[in-house]
C-alpha cells in the first residue's frame, strides 16, 4: 500500500471563480497528482457542470485533462458531486476516469474510517433549498434540462450560480450554516463510534475540531477565498493546510 497521503479539497467553483484562484487552483491538482496516494474533490469542483444530450458544459478543458492525467498516473481522484456539480454521469467517469458520487460514502483513507458528504441538505435549517433540491434532482427535471443546448443549459446554471457573491468575507448566513453543519457531525460522530473523521464541505468556512481524541470533524474550506485542503497522513492527526503555491 503507499505511504503518500490522501489529499482532499472541496469547493473550487472553477468556472465561477477569479482567474488567480483558478490557476491556484490547478497548480495545488497538479501537486497533488505528485504527492498523494489518491484525490478528493469533495463537492463543488465546478461553478456549475450538467451532462446534456448533446454534449458537457463549456470552459473546463484545463482541469478536465489535468484530471485525466492524473487519473492515468495511477493516482485515484474521487470527486463527490456538490449542490453545483451533481448533475454528472457517464462523461465524468468513462472519459476522465474519475469516481463521481451523487450521495455520501463511508471510506477508509490514510487509516480514518471517514463519513465523506458535501454537506448541502444536512444540518438544522436550509429548508427552502431543501425543497429546491428536490425538484432539481427530480427525474423529470434532469431529463428535460439535458436536452437543451449546452450553451443555453451553461447560461441559466451560470445566472443562478450566485459565485461571484461569495468572493468576500463569510456572510452570517455562511457561518449559521456552517455552525449547523459542525453541530450534525458532532452528532454523526458521537452516534457512530466506528467513524473516526468526518469531513464536509459546502459552507466554505475552513474547520477542523478534534471531538475526542483520534476522531475529527473537519471542513476543508474553499477555493473561492481560502485556498485550503486536508490532508491525511497514516499514523499522524488530520492537518488542514492553505496552499501557498
Amino acid at each position: 500500500m503507499s505511504t503518500k497521503p490522501v489529499y482532499i479539497a472541496s469547493d473550487a467553483h472553477l468556472g465561477g471563480v477569479a482567474p488567480q484562484r483558478e490557476e491556484a487552483f490547478l497548480a495545488w491538482l497538479a501537486h497533488a497528482g505528485n504527492a498523494a496516494s489518491r484525490v478528493v474533490l469533495n463537492g463543488d469542483l465546478f461553478d456549475f457542470w450538467f451532462e446534456y444530450v448533446w454534449g458537457v458544459p463549456r470552459g473546463y478543458d484545463g482541469v478536465l485533462c489535468l484530471l485525466r492525467e492524473v487519473v492515468d498516473g495511477g493516482v485515484p481522484v474521487t470527486l463527490m458531486g456538490g449542490n453545483h456539480d451533481w448533475w454528472g454521469g457517464r462523461y465524468l467517469r468513462e472519459e476522465i476516469g474519475l469516481e463521481f458520487l451523487q450521495s455520501p460514502v463511508v471510506r477508509d483513507y490514510a487509516g480514518f474510517r471517514t463519513f465523506l458528504a458535501h454537506g448541502d441538505g444536512l444540518g438544522k435549517g436550509d429548508l427552502g433549498y431543501r425543497a429546491l433540491r428536490l425538484l432539481l434532482r427530480g427525474r423529470a427535471t434532469r431529463l428535460a434540462f439535458s436536452l437543451l443546448p449546452p450553451a443555453v443549459g451553461d447560461r441559466i446554471g451560470g445566472r443562478v450560480s450566485q459565485t461571484e457573491d461569495r468572493w468576500g468575507v463569510s456572510s452570517e448566513a455562511d457561518k449559521d450554516r456552517s455552525a449547523a453543519l459542525e453541530a450534525w457531525a458532532l452528532g454523526k460522530l458521537r452516534a457512530e463510534p466506528e467513524l473516526t473523521l468526518v469531513v464536509l464541505g459546502h459552507t466554505h468556512i475552513p474547520r477542523i475540531v478534534e471531538v475526542e481524541p483520534g476522531r475529527w470533524y473537519v471542513n476543508a474550506g474553499d477555493w473561492v477565498r481560502n485556498q485550503t485542503y486536508l490532508v491525511l497522513e497514516a499514523g499522524a492527526a488530520p492537518s488542514l493546510r492553505r496552499w501557498e503555491g
